[in-house]
């Protein structure tokens, strides 16, 4: 019999305190909530013997894959889970021979049990828990600069730094500061994605991307990992195959060496949550790459494939060999739409448009500083993170239509589909709403606003920018974490604050960064705009 489970690590968690049954709202049950718990008290082990022992790229892979196995909606699979905590055993006795079977509490490489910190002092597990879930949201990052051969040594080694630290007996006094330390290195975690997908694929460039879908065969790919996209594209060509991007890999389109594909045909479906309807009937198989994989309905269980860290039980899942056929097959067999078929954006919109990454947007600077200096632009805001189905999201789309005509909005991450299909005009010559990319390329929006205070002799916090983030998962802890960092004030989070925060550390968080909650879109533009 399954014991009952504990997590609360996502926005979603049941009654915005914690999933404590027999299984929780993301449909993972008590038993995979135990595993990956459990594998996370290896990975602890497993940074307590490289303490003093030395470790290879081996060790590195399997602690990136351990950490980004337990993001929320990524692997629903015991099985896996059970393989991986075996893999992480096996390692810690090749490093620390004797130690995976050794029952006495050391301290020096026994695994932890993350029931301790479920039922720690309330502060203490509020940090550790923020600790505990940006190594998860920057192991996903690291793992996809890993897939393109970008290494860096300071990032890796943190993740056993901070992974021992969960592991220790220590005071608020010494968390805050690996607290922020995690936000610290997930910024150079994020630069070295950022270059590893631009040295791969070139520099994003805006571009309008189609909702229809043409008829005959076609695949959806889903997911962040656009190395798989390229290895689709390959693999697909001169198939008579067409290749739709979904959620997060929306952004894919704006990369020279991806768009260059002409069966890269455009979006298909809206963002993670919605997907159980929207695949429900698909006359295609769906790719999932990385998180935001939904317990798959029967509607269309066949044609759902994994790769990477994802998995799913009874789904076919794409190994190392990155041999595709399987998906091919079966779209080959399915046959797509009998004609063209036209989708629209939640707000009626037939196209989106993407690729206003650092590059695009810094080419132009000169233009934007003159456009503030000239009074054409008087506030920027950035209107990003997650989206997700609990209620109150629609938040999001009613303050990006309520912000005045000489404002512009920035956006990343799958939140955007909430109002990425608005049509906002233009101010100073520039699109009013740009998407900057996927939840990682949040390192474009410090980097553009980093430019900006820059050009106008400021700090970032005096710059007529305003961020208003939504968050999901363990991505977005990672990527607030180094907007605190930065120093960056007067954040709007929500649509809920994180379970996991506790009183105490939120006052903190309120007396320090003066982070706050959303509350409506009026009041919150009056708040930021005041009577302008």
């Amino acid at each position: 019999m399954e014991r009952n489970m504990f997590c609360f690590q996502c926005e979603q968690t049941a009654g915005c305190t914690g999933c404590t049954g027999s299984a929780g709202v993301c449909g993972k049950s008590a038993n995979t909530a135990r595993l990956q718990d459990e594998l996370t008290g290896a990975l602890i082990g497993l940074a307590r013997a490289c303490g003093n022992n030395p470790r290879t790229e081996k060790t590195d892979r399997l602690v990136l894959e351990g950490l980004f196995s337990t993001v929320t909606n990524v692997n629903f699979n015991d099985d896996t889970l059970r393989r991986l905590i075996d893999r992480v055993n096996c390692e810690k006795e090749r490093i620390a021979p004797g130690c995976a079977k050794c029952c006495t509490k050391c301290g020096n490489a026994d695994n932890y049990w993350l029931e301790e910190l479920w039922d720690a002092d309330p502060d203490i597990r509020s940090l550790k828990s923020l600790i505990l879930f940006g190594i998860r949201g920057m192991a996903a990052y690291a793992y996809h600069a890993m897939v393109l051969g970008r290494t860096s040594e300071a990032v890796n080694s943190f993740f056993y730094k901070a992974l021992a630290v969960l592991g220790e007996d220590l005071g608020m006094e010494e968390l805050v500061p690996v607290v922020l330390e995690v936000g610290k290195v997930n910024l150079e975690c994020m630069e070295l994605l950022d270059s590893a997908n631009t040295g791969t694929f070139g520099t994003p460039a805006p571009v309008t991307v189609p909702l229809t879908v043409e008829k005959g065969p076609f695949i959806v790919i889903t997911g962040h990992d656009l190395y798989d996209l390229k290895l689709l594209l390959e693999q697909t060509e001169g198939k008579g195959i067409n290749i739709y991007t979904h959620g997060e890999m929306l952004p894919a389109h704006a990369y020279p060496e991806l768009k260059k594909y002409p069966h890269l045909k455009g979006n298909y479906g809206t963002a993670w949550q919605n997907q159980q309807k929207e695949f429900a009937d698909l006359p295609a198989p769906v790719l999932f790459t990385t998180n935001c994989l939904m317990p798959v309905k029967e509607s269309y269980a066949d044609r759902v494939f994994t790769t990477e860290v994802v998995s799913y039980p009874g789904m076919v899942h794409i190994g190392e060999d990155k041999d595709f056929t399987p998906v091919i097959r079966k779209a080959l067999e399915l046959g797509g739409f009998p004609e063209d078929t036209e989708f629209t954006g939640i707000n009626g919109g037939k196209t989106v448009m993407t690729g206003f990454g650092h590059g695009t947007v810094l080419s132009v600077a000169g233009q934007v500083v003159a456009a503030v200096k000239e009074g054409a632009i008087r506030h920027f805001f950035l209107v990003g993170g997650c989206d997700g189905a609990r209620a109150g999201r629609n938040y999001y789309t009613e303050f990006v239509k309520q912000t005045p005509g000489d404002t512009v909005i920035l956006t990343l991450a799958c939140g955007k589909y909430r109002f990425n299909d608005l049509d906002l005009g233009t101010v100073g010559g520039l699109p009013r709403l740009m998407d900057m990319g996927q939840c990682n390329d949040a390192y474009s929006a410090v980097k553009v606003a980093a430019a900006l205070a820059e050009a106008f002799g400021c700090g970032i916090n005096e710059l007529p920018l305003s961020m208003i983030l939504s968050w999901y998962e363990q991505k977005a802890v990672c990527i607030l974490l180094t907007l605190l960092h930065l120093g960056i004030k007067n954040i709007r989070l929500g649509p809920t604050i994180p379970a996991f925060i506790s009183p105490n550390v939120l006052d903190f968080l309120v007396e320090k960064f003066s982070i706050a909650p959303v509350t409506t879109p009026e009041e919150d533009l009056k708040a930021i705009l005041g009577n302008k």
